[in-house]
């Protein structure tokens, strides 16, 4: 039922193995915050759900700061911030799962690598159809991060991409901008922080969002155009 495992292994920092979970049908909040603080934990369970719940593994392995794997995650359907913060501050994490989902959520992604400091290289985002805030700080202060992955939406959504790569200080190469249309706050802090950014995407779009390129480069001391 909703909320049935939120928080159950809250800060057992000794906790090593974690049970299997083998449901394929999950409920709102199911698995929030589960690990949350299991800073021994070095391996995810399996998550096997294809359809997922609102917030279901929100948070799940928050400050699990031992986790050097993810599990696979091989949900195409995704719901309001189903994945929002699920690996924040896993800072051994070297390897992020694929995330093949199409059709995005409110907040799905949300902050779900930040402060994976180890993460060098990003999943393919294939998605097409954006949410609000779908992308927003999905890798803030990931300093190991080098390249960004494809982005290839034309129409975004409210703060879709804001602060998505603040402060990752090795980015050297942003992806290309498509979108000609834009929604309030898209861009917003998107780059801010990247001081290794030499480059700047081209910005296509005509007709302009509030707030759709604030703070976009602030601080990108390397770039110089």
């Amino acid at each position: 039922t909703n909320g049935c495992y939120h928080s159950m292994f809250y800060n057992c920092n000794s906790l090593t193995t974690p049970p299997e979970l083998s449901a394929t049908t999950l409920s709102d909040s199911c698995y929030n915050s589960m690990f949350m603080g299991c800073t021994s934990l070095t391996k995810a369970p399996a998550l096997p759900a294809t359809s997922l719940a609102k917030s279901c593994y929100e948070y799940m392995f928050r400050v699990c700061t031992s986790l050097k794997q993810a599990t696979e995650l091989p949900a195409t359907t995704l719901e309001d911030s189903c994945y929002k913060g699920m690996f924040y501050s896993c800072k051994k994490l070297t390897d992020a799962p694929a995330l093949p989902a199409t059709t995005l959520a409110d907040s799905c992604y949300e902050y779900m690598f930040g402060g994976c400091k180890r993460l060098t290289e990003s999943p393919k985002l294939p998605a097409t159809t954006l949410a609000n805030e779908c992308y927003s700080y999905m890798f803030e202060v990931c300093t190991g991060l080098t390249t960004a992955p494809e982005l290839p939406a034309t129409t975004l959504a409210i703060g879709c991409y804001k602060y998505m790569f603040y402060n990752c200080t090795s980015l050297t190469q942003a992806p290309e901008l498509p979108a000609t249309t834009l929604d309030d706050s898209c861009y917003n802090g998107m780059f801010q922080g990247c001081t290794s950014l030499t480059t700047a995407p081209e910005l296509q779009a005509t007709t302009l969002a509030s707030y759709c390129y604030g703070y976009m480069f602030n601080g990108c001391t390397n770039l110089n155009y």
